[in-house]
């Protein structure tokens, strides 16, 4: 069972958390404002509920708080900022309207006041020297001089094209709520009206779950606990924030911010606690998702090793994404890789990744090579054929990818000694691949198309185009009359997926016999190109006929998907 120390756990409203005299940052390296009209229309149609029924509430979600130092007045946020930065923006909005109301001469000494007690209560203090506004709410480096200057401060931006892209956000942002509120007459023409919207419908009718907590490790847990969406950007933005709060020089940290930018810009911010995750496989066992951050933090405590971390990230990050893309420049020099790593994606696998980023590391290219086709052999057998637990090929690849990386392997014949406990044997693929049944819709038919070509190409010797044949089922999808006098009702679900029921077609001949009997389709096969199907050669179409013919198949399978090292 997870510990976790939290200084506090309650339910707050956005105008109790900003109005107490606190002030709030987010990390200077925290991703950017991200919000677009979607997320802001969600929010106004929740504010729009409220407006019309005050006697109601509505939750949010939580917001992760940590204590900065030993003050009670600081926090830093962790998770949230997204939120709170838009609930600052819609009062400024509702204090701009104000300001209209004044311009207009509506009550304006009162509407005057307003402004200043709106902006003292949810955007900050005045400062004495400047008379400039002070923000409770401090974001990133990037957005922070922008939100003060022209949000908080209420200046329009010369040219808003020239702002960076979350700039822009936060900007159109308030438009957006500007507008919003301009639909709402019978709010914006009376000042009192438009504070006690601000003051009691969003203020206090928006709810959080405030969560504090004692440090970042502390934070990380909590998003693993709370499984929200968006926890792996968060967990993400922590990591980052600490390896950057290592960094002591301003060289250096510029430095590091560039190298974070290129790993992120390959490996894609949303797919990088995987990335993390079969990285630190090379060195530790087991490596669970809620661990990743506590595994960083205990063996990186200092700039040099977080410097060589991030080196080791940057190095692995084209091979990462170039595993799931059998086309990726990567593979330009190495063609022979190609067809191994489509397979790989087209089975699904991923467990082997940390084998092979440490056999690419230490491994010549033509042992790469050779290790690709054997993963790709054991996952056939393993996961797709015999469709065992996917769980334990885990903790062997795990293991075969540390020994790698300490040198105690060194080639791919001492790879398949240590996963030989999962290469499935030749009479159990031989007995499964007799029974396969296949849908050949939706995903499923990809993998369909590769065994028939696989299946072709042994029969004939002649490499097949994936996608220029089509899968002819020989018992029909729709099965006439006819083919009910062979088959049961049961029988007919339970064969017409049967690999031993499906075979290569021109598609011109497909579109031919259709439905047609047995017999009709029997004279077409024999035309057609492709070795496999011309065998197909029984006097009739039954139950017994699909057996034989799939136990035939499976016996050639079980040398096409074989081990080179037996």
């Amino acid at each position: 069972m997870v510990r976790i120390n939290l200084l506090d756990t309650r339910t707050t409203s956005f105008g109790d958390l900003i109005s107490n005299g606190k002030i709030y940052r987010v990390p200077p390296f925290q991703r950017d404002y991200s919000w677009t009209e979607e997320n802001w229309e969600d929010l106004w149609q929740d504010i729009l509920m409220l407006h019309n029924n005050v006697s109601i509430s509505h939750y949010m979600g939580a917001i992760v708080l940590q204590r900065s130092g030993t003050t009670d007045q600081s926090f830093t946020i962790i998770d949230g900022q997204q939120r709170l930065a838009t609930l600052s923006i819609i009062a400024v909005a509702v204090i701009e309207m104000l300001q209209k109301l004044v311009e207009k001469g509506i009550d304006p000494q009162a509407n005057q006041e307003r402004q200043e007690i709106l902006k003292r209560t949810y955007l900050g203090d005045r400062d004495p020297r400047s008379l400039r506004y002070s923000s409770k709410l401090i974001l990133n480096e990037n957005n922070n001089d922008f939100y003060q200057s022209n949000l908080v401060n209420l200046r329009k931006p010369l040219n808003i094209r020239s702002l960076s892209k979350s700039n822009q956000l936060l900007w159109q942002a308030f438009e957006y709520f500007f507008t919003q509120l301009e639909k709402l007459p019978e709010v914006t023409q009376d000042g009192e009206k438009l504070a006690m919207f601000i003051t009691d419908t969003v203020a206090q009718g928006l709810l959080l779950i405030q969560i504090s907590v004692e440090d970042e490790l502390n934070a990380y847990t909590v998003f693993e606990t709370l499984n929200a969406r968006g926890i792996e950007l968060t967990s993400t933005d922590l990591l980052k924030n600490y390896l950057f709060s290592l960094f002591r020089g301003p060289d250096d940290l510029q430095e590091a911010q560039r190298q974070w930018r290129r790993i992120i810009n390959t490996v894609q911010m949303e797919k990088f606690p995987e990335f993390l995750r079969y990285y630190l496989s090379l060195k530790h066992t087991r490596v669970r998702r809620e661990r990743l951050f506590k595994l960083v933090r205990s063996s990186v405590n200092d700039a040099t090793k977080a410097f060589d971390l991030l080196d080791q990230l940057e190095n692995f990050s084209g091979l990462y994404v170039a595993l799931s893309n059998p086309n990726d420049e990567f593979w330009r020099d190495t063609p022979e890789n190609q067809p191994y790593i489509r397979e790989l994606n087209l089975f699904r696998v991923k467990q082997a990744y940390p084998t092979l980023f440490a056999a690419y590391q230490r491994f010549s290219p033509e042992n790469f090579t050779r290790l690709l086709k054997l993963i790709v052999v054991i996952s056939f057998r393993y996961s797709i054929v015999s469709r065992l637990n996917p769980n334990e090929l885990e903790s062997f690849y795990n293991t075969v990818a540390t020994n790698i990386a300490e040198g105690t392997i060194t080639t791919p014949r001492q790879v398949f000694d240590t996963l030989r406990p999962v290469y499935v044997t030749d009479e159990k693929f031989k007995q499964d691949f007799s029974l396969l049944s296949i849908s050949t819709k939706g995903q499923k038919r990809r993998l369909v198309r590769y065994i028939l070509s696989q299946l072709e190409v042994d029969a004939s010797g002649i490499q097949v185009e994936e996608n220029s044949f089509s899968i002819e089922h020989i018992l029909p999808e729709v099965p006439t009359d006819e083919w009910r006098q062979y088959f049961t009702e049961r029988q007919l679900e339970e064969m017409v997926y049967r690999l031993g029921n499906l075979t290569l077609l021109e598609p011109s001949f497909n579109r031919d016999i259709g439905q047609k009997n047995y017999q009709s389709k029997q004279e077409k096969y024999q035309n057609s190109v492709y070795q496999l199907t011309q065998r197909i050669t029984a006097e009739e179409w039954n139950p017994d006929t699909i057996a034989a013919r799939q136990r035939h198949l499976a016996q050639r399978a079980v040398h096409i998907w074989q081990s080179d090292f037996l």
